[in-house]
């Protein structure tokens, strides 16, 4: 470290270390203990790209999860995260060369796979003709490229890339040697759930040797969040500037529909993926602080569209409909809500006492498990009147998976609103059960196929 650097640090952490002895309610021996863990956290932040400044006040961010007082120091002060932000690199004193290389092997990495996707039309296969061949390689055109990023970058042992190759090789090849029938239930299936089984791989190489840990599953968890946020906000602009380019070469009579389709449209939604996970990345835990605000503000709403329904169906007396469009749009509710549950915890202080969010949390949990139950129910019936297919034997494990987790989410969570157990507990539950979605999916994507004949 460049000794002006040095000391800009030991200058920061000095008016850190201040701020804390000023307060009476933390004693001198909790601050070196503070400013240890502290500089811990800078140096692991430094490591991964971020420079100094950044990085001290990142981890300060990341103290104030442990103590209410440094995270009082961080908003006091965060206004000058927000000038590093939005600085360029020559002002904010950030390391051009490292930053510099990942932006390029980033959008490197997203151009590659745009030609990818491109590529087999070069052997003739054609968008509208072959739809399914490239809807259901859509997955393997862009994970194995992100996957390689982040093996790249967390310099990923060898051995693990290996099982990690001939997993992605293994997708591959399944996915396009079985002998679907075109738009068949179980090509549909592979579809749905060959990315759920591969992302599981993205994973391994993001936590880059932590993945045995809570802590490394618990960040790709909360990276997994923020590339959702930001691929939807670069969706929302792409589709923007399609709109706006259409419109624009139409006032002089030019169609650019065809481009747009079959150019701009396919190979911007699937580079996005990398320029997302790079975002991510570059401002990594900046945008962080808006998992509270979506967690806060959509749990509530979907806490009580749950009750709503369960109340409503109490009084009229009707069970969920059978028909498969319900069940599934029924499923995507309930994954929803697991998906705020994995949100919300991630971007939880787990040493914070429990609170009213924690109360909407488990009615959210709650609802969800009674919902659960009645959607099984309708699957059950749907079997025992129409028989066993492939859609209704992959919905019935997914809702028992569903139930299995929120079952024993509830458990912990109410465990720990009396005081009985702690939140740890629930991280851990959570993250360990992340395998048990991609096991369920590789069994879909493998086992399901031949079992019902590939139709």
């Amino acid at each position: 470290m460049p000794e002006s650097t040095h000391a800009s640090l030991e200058g920061q952490i000095e008016q850190w270390r201040g701020y804390l002895l000023r307060r009476q309610s933390i004693h001198a021996v909790d601050v070196v203990e503070l400013e240890d863990h502290l500089r811990e956290q800078v140096a692991t932040l430094e490591e991964a790209g971020l420079d100094t400044d950044e990085a001290f006040l990142v981890a300060v961010k990341r103290m104030g999860d442990l103590d209410a007082l440094s995270r009082e120091f961080a908003r006091e002060h965060s206004e000058r995260l927000w000038k590093q932000l939005v600085a360029v690199p020559g002002e904010s004193g950030e390391r051009p060369g490292r930053a510099r290389i990942e932006t390029f092997v980033a959008f490197g990495l997203a151009v590659l796979a745009a030609l990818l996707l491109k590529a087999p039309l070069v052997f003739g296969l054609d968008f509208d003709e072959d739809a399914s061949f490239f809807v259901r390689n859509a997955s393997l055109f862009v994970l194995p490229l992100l996957t390689g990023y982040f093996a790249w970058k967390r310099r990923l042992a060898i051995a693990t890339l290996r099982w990690l190759a001939v997993a992605f090789v293994a997708a591959g090849v399944l996915a396009n040697l079985y002998p679907f029938t075109p738009e068949g239930s179980t090509e549909v299936l592979t579809v749905l759930h060959l990315p759920i089984a591969l992302w599981l791989g993205v994973g391994i190489a993001y936590a880059g040797g932590r993945w045995g840990e809570v802590a490394g599953r618990m960040d790709f968890i909360r990276f997994s969040g923020e590339l959702f946020i930001y691929y939807v906000l670069i969706a929302l602009g792409g589709g923007l500037f399609a709109g706006f380019t259409a419109l624009t070469f139409q006032a002089i009579g030019v169609d650019v529909e065809r481009f747009l389709g079959e150019w701009l449209v396919p190979c911007g939604a699937i580079g996005a993926v990398l320029v997302a996970s790079w975002l991510v990345e570059a401002k990594q835990s900046v945008i962080e602080n808006m998992a509270p605000v979506l967690t806060r503000l959509f749990t509530p709403l979907f806490a009580l569209l749950l009750v709503i329904f369960l109340g409503t169906m109490l009084v009229a007396g009707r069970g969920v409909g059978i028909e498969r469009e319900v069940l599934i749009a029924f499923d995507l509710l309930l994954v929803m809500v697991l998906a705020l549950l994995l949100y919300s915890a991630s971007a939880r202080d787990p040493h914070q006492a429990p609170g009213a969010s924690d109360v909407v949390q488990v009615v959210l949990v709650v609802s969800a498990l009674l919902a659960n139950a009645v959607a099984l129910w309708a699957i059950g019936a749907r079997i025992g009147e129409f028989g066993f297919s492939p859609n209704r034997v992959a919905a019935l494990g997914e809702n028992v998976i569903l139930l299995v987790n929120l079952t024993w989410s509830a458990v912990l969570y109410t465990r720990f609103l009396r005081g009985r157990g702690s939140f740890a507990a629930l991280e851990r539950w959570q993250t360990a059960y992340l395998p048990v979605y991609a096991a369920w999916a590789t069994l879909v994507v493998i086992v399901f196929p031949p079992l019902f004949r590939y139709i």
